[in-house]
């Protein structure tokens, strides 16, 4: 049929039309599921799994674990099947999942806030050298992980764990994962308010219930009233900042929409001040706008932070306020930013109390069994009883008299974990790495251990703040974005033809002060054996470049990509 000007269509190429699905919002009635993992939550909540892991999986075996429990539900519990030993970074994107597992799990236990006793810590230990073969890492969001779990020991580490008060409960999946809080919440001298009530209470309200175990992705939380900024606020789903409201007096400032892995996005300020008391009625609401219209259709966009990027700030703040609050927010200031050169609590600091608390610094976050209780018993003979654990792989113990500072100090040095730690000891942080985690390419903890070594070795008069952190795949558990230096793992080749572990690198993010991503360099790969030699050289130059206080992450900004390379 010929075009005319009453079918002008009749010219133009016939599209294919197809009806969108919508992005699975439950909110506006896209209740089918359209993926594997919405599939086996709708089919059994991932909190029923534990009935089945005491009564049938335990006692069975790893065989006869259900696959959709295996590699989904469990994890609802803290489980996560480990990589199996011998499988190199090549494979890892090849293989089936099948092929990856080992028949041991790693098992998060989630500490909130990082708050711990030192009869939780010696828990922790004893499970670690009874069950896991000794392993025991902090992680960057206060938790403590093992591995080497057996399906069959799982019952008794709950009954031991659960006994002291702690849990593993919703430590992994799509569900409320550990609340970081800051771990001198209540004693810090310089605290502008104390979180951990609100804390408390959200924990209360969301953990082991079921109108919150069904969540597109998982949401990750964070509260602190320091103003050093110590909880890394900018990445997290949502985050309350301690502010002073000019009318108010102390309170919270609301984030939403951070989080980093292959599409990093930092996270908006609503620009409400929230009280204390109403902070966990905000967490829950923000929570619930994230199940009812969180993205569920694609796996790769279900975080919070590409509801808020499509959103944006204000019609979140309005939606929260009108559909889940019902009341309107105060408007209130943004933080101020931190003048600490760290925000750790590493060293000595005095507490309002008039006593000090001593942070120090375990290799990459790793430590064992042995080490916990050791610690733990320290901290009973120079403390209260009270340890915390940071978000930067770290531990303190608190509540120690003026006294016994430099007892504590010395018995803390005897075990290599120090209160003066170096500039790279301080600052370099690791993910799990190939050893054990089944999305990893290459090795991260021990190259991390060598590399702080090597690295004051080399420069032992470096003392500027600085960040190092390593990770083994592209999913960014060890913040590499935001790293002064973020090495993101990658097999390359090296300058003989073969096949090696590397880096790609990220030069001169930040948190906290002037936020944002760090810097890539077209090109720019490091192998490990050349990662040393590349770091000095940047250090190098950036100590012959810089200007007066300049920061790192600053100069990495305006240097030449020649000065990077």
């Amino acid at each position: 049929m010929a075009a005319t000007p009453q079918n002008p269509a009749a010219s133009a190429p016939r599209r294919k039309v197809s009806r969108h699905r919508g992005e699975g919002q439950w909110a506006v009635g896209h209740f089918t599921p359209l993926n594997g993992n919405e599939q086996f939550k709708k089919d059994d909540d991932g909190l029923n799994v534990r009935t089945r892991i005491e009564t049938v999986y335990s006692k069975r075996g790893f065989d006869s674990i259900d696959p959709n429990d295996l590699r989904g539900r469990m994890r609802w519990w803290g489980l996560y099947t480990q990589r199996k030993p011998g499988i190199d970074g090549g494979k890892t994107a090849i293989l089936e999942p099948e092929e990856l597992d080992d028949k041991y799990f790693m098992l998060r236990v989630r500490i909130d806030g990082g708050r711990l006793t030192t009869q939780q810590l010696r828990v922790i230990g004893e499970i670690s050298q009874e069950f896991a073969r000794g392993t025991a890492d902090i992680t960057d969001r206060q938790n403590v992980q093992y591995h080497w779990i057996r399906i069959e020991d799982v019952p008794e580490i709950w009954n031991r764990l659960e006994a002291v008060g702690l849990s593993t409960v919703t430590a992994c999946g799509d569900t409320p994962r550990v609340m970081i809080g800051s771990p001198v919440a209540g004693i810090a001298e310089d605290e502008i308010i104390d979180g951990t009530p609100a804390l408390e209470e959200m924990k209360r309200r969301v953990l082991n219930n079921q109108a919150y175990s069904n969540l597109p992705r998982k949401f990750k939380t964070a509260i602190s009233g320091s103003p050093v900024l110590d909880v890394v606020h900018e990445i997290n789903d949502v985050a309350f900042v301690g502010v002073r409201h000019p009318e108010h007096g102390p309170g919270f400032d609301v984030w939403v929409g951070g989080g980093l892995s292959t599409n990093p996005k930092l996270g908006v300020r609503l620009g409400a001040w929230v009280p204390l008391d109403e902070v966990p009625d905000v967490y829950e609401g923000v929570l619930s706008i994230f199940r009812d219209y969180g993205y569920r259709r694609l796996r790769n966009r279900a975080r919070l932070k590409f509801l808020v990027a499509d959103w944006g700030a204000e019609k979140f703040r309005q939606v929260l306020e009108d559909e889940y609050l019902q009341r309107k927010l105060t408007d209130g200031p943004a933080p101020e930013e931190p003048v600490a050169r760290w925000r750790d609590h590493v060293g000595v600091h005095r507490q309002k109390d008039g006593r000090y608390y001593v942070g120090f610094a375990p290799r990459v976050g790793r430590v064992d069994g042995t080490v916990l209780t050791k610690i733990a018993d320290l901290a009973e003979a120079h403390g209260s009883g009270r340890v915390r654990t940071t978000v930067e792989q770290k531990m303190i113990v608190l509540d120690v008299e003026e006294g016994q500072v430099d007892s504590l100090v010395e018995s803390l040095e005897a075990l290599d974990l120090t209160a003066r730690p170096s500039t790279f000891r301080r600052g370099t942080m690791a993910c799990t790495g190939i050893e054990f985690c089944k999305l990893a390419i290459v090795e991260t903890k021990a190259r991390g251990s060598a590399l702080i070594d090597e690295l004051e070795r080399r420069l032992p008069d470096f003392d500027e703040p600085l960040t190092i952190n390593l990770n083994g795949c592209p999913n960014a558990c060890a913040r590499i974005q935001v790293a002064d230096i973020g090495l993101k793992g990658q097999l390359m080749l090296d300058d003989r033809g073969e096949q090696v572990e590397g880096y790609q690198v990220h030069l001169g993010g930040a948190l906290g002060l002037e936020a944002g991503f760090g810097r890539k360099v077209r090109g720019l790969k490091v192998t490990s054996e050349e990662l040393p030699d590349y770091i000095e050289r940047v250090l190098t130059r950036y100590q012959a470049e810089r200007t007066d206080g300049e920061r790192f992450a600053t100069w990495a900004a305006r240097a030449s990509e020649e000065a990077l390379s």
